[in-house]
């Protein structure tokens, strides 16, 4: 029988500073992350209710948003990197897949994103 969870957070606005604009560029109005978290369907299906028994991603959404307030990034790799390395320090997390994007990308439309896969192994290499 397979099993799979995920934990899955969609559509977080960051408060970030990414880029540098010069005149007449399209500056951005919003960077939305999307994280899907793989982790042990034993911490989904549990026996009994309580924060003891699951895994708790409200200290890692505190650490993302520390992250993207933590001052200029040039690009929305370095904001991903740092990202994927909060997320390889819980051990919880058996794999991650990271999307952030930008919007609006031309004339108010658009979003242009980067998004990043690890599994196991590579969270054991940022580990």
């Amino acid at each position: 029988m397979t099993r799979r969870s995920a934990i899955e957070l969609n559509d977080l606005a960051l408060v970030t500073d990414i880029g540098t604009y010069g005149p007449g560029d399209v500056v951005p109005e919003a960077h939305l992350l999307d994280l899907v978290l793989a982790i042990d369907p034993s911490l989904v299906l549990i026996a009994r209710d309580g924060m003891a028994h699951v895994f708790d991603y409200d200290p890692l959404i505190a650490e993302i948003d520390r992250l993207a307030r933590d001052g200029h990034y040039q690009t929305q790799e370095r904001l991903m990197t740092r990202i994927a390395g909060a997320c390889a320090r819980h051990p919880e997390i058996e794999g991650v897949e990271i999307r952030l994007r930008k919007s609006p990308v031309l004339a108010g439309s658009g979003s242009l994103g980067v998004r990043l896969v690890l599994d196991g192994e590579g969270l054991a290499a940022l580990r």
